[in-house]
């Protein structure tokens, strides 16, 4: 297995000018770093397009001034066919003419609007005298995102590699594993309720059965990629059974392994809310589900992004941790 030096790895490639698009084509740092914002840019600019600009997309019309129109209040959306008939019939009657302002949707908030849910959101004390703050609702949400991927994991890692350096191991587990992960975790959740109970225990149980057994697949998948020479040679030497598997096939692929771990943690932030809603609703869905009940859209954005940022972040600190621990692999972890 070839090896980059960290010299050979902190050299920029060249990239001509209009080129970075073609396949496979070498990036600079610098154009990395600007892909990647504007990744970023180009999504807030069209929601922000759609937001502030009235000629791209406003359906509905903000009432400022209901006239006499008898059901129209201040503050209330409407259609723009609804509000143009009723102004119309307004102006056939000789009455006093309802007002308004082209806005989008209320389930459709502006970014301006999701920044401050943000800020707010964080510092607005719980309606319940027995309620959470925000960030111990997040809390509880990260501890069973935590322990749900460590339970996954102490089970789904060993059985992996087994089943990625033994053909038996692979026949015998692989076929049950293949069928369990078509069924959807959410079906299990009034079983988890009626095993593990109310609290934290079906939670947890959520996020393990919705990710450990593709974790096991992916994980043997991977180990199977393994540097067949290498196996051949330790082979040879006389390195058999749960050495050959620990001192050679597991340290050829262990920057692989790191990387599906990372894909896999991300895999379980996506059944959180399932998750979270079974049981005991606590957690950051609780606090979803009371903000849209209210039509509080602009929270309930904040609050995905709030699960986005976090993801995000614990997979950038993972990939950071992963440069220190592999540098051979630096360009691909």
């Amino acid at each position: 297995m070839t090896r980059p030096t960290s010299e050979a790895a902190s050299v920029s490639p060249k990239v001509a000018p209009g080129q970075w698009f073609r396949v496979r084509a070498p990036l600079t740092r610098r154009l990395r770093v600007l892909l990647a914002a504007l990744s970023f840019v180009l999504p807030i600019a069209v929601w922000s397009a759609v937001s502030y600009l009235p000629f791209i997309w406003h359906p509905d019309v903000l009432i400022s001034d209901p006239g006499e129109v008898d059901y129209f209040l201040p503050g209330m959306r409407v259609d723009k066919a609804t509000f143009a008939h009723e102004l119309a019939n307004a102006r056939a009657q000789q009455s006093a003419l309802p007002a308004g302002q082209p806005c989008n949707p209320v389930y459709l908030p502006s970014p301006g609007a999701v920044l401050a849910a943000f800020y707010v959101s964080f510092t607005t004390p719980p309606a319940d005298q027995n309620g959470l703050w925000l960030h111990q609702s997040l809390w509880m949400s990260i501890q069973t995102i935590f322990w749900g991927f460590v339970i996954s994991s102490l089970i789904g890692v060993p059985l992996g590699l087994f089943c990625g350096a033994h053909s038996g191991m692979a026949r015998l587990v692989e076929p049950f594993v293949e069928f369990f992960r078509y069924l959807p975790a959410p079906a299990f959740g009034t079983l988890a309720v009626a095993v593990l109970g109310i609290y934290s225990g079906p939670k947890i149980a959520i996020i393990v059965i919705g990710t450990l057994f593709q974790q096991i697949l992916i994980i043997a998948n991977t180990t199977r990629k393994s540097d067949f020479s290498l196996v051949e040679a330790a082979l040879t030497l006389g390195s058999k059974n749960l050495r050959l598997l620990t001192h050679v096939i597991v340290p050829s692929v262990l920057p692989d392994l790191y990387r599906d771990q990372r894909i896999l943690l991300g895999w379980a932030w996506t059944y959180l809310i399932v998750a979270e809603l079974i049981g005991a609703t606590t957690g950051i869905s609780l606090f979803i589900t009371q903000q849209a009940r209210y039509q509080h859209y602009a929270n309930v954005y904040a609050a995905i992004a709030m699960i986005g940022i976090l993801g995000l972040g614990t997979d950038l600190v993972l990939a950071a941790l992963g440069r220190k621990l592999f540098p051979w692999d630096r360009g691909n972890i």
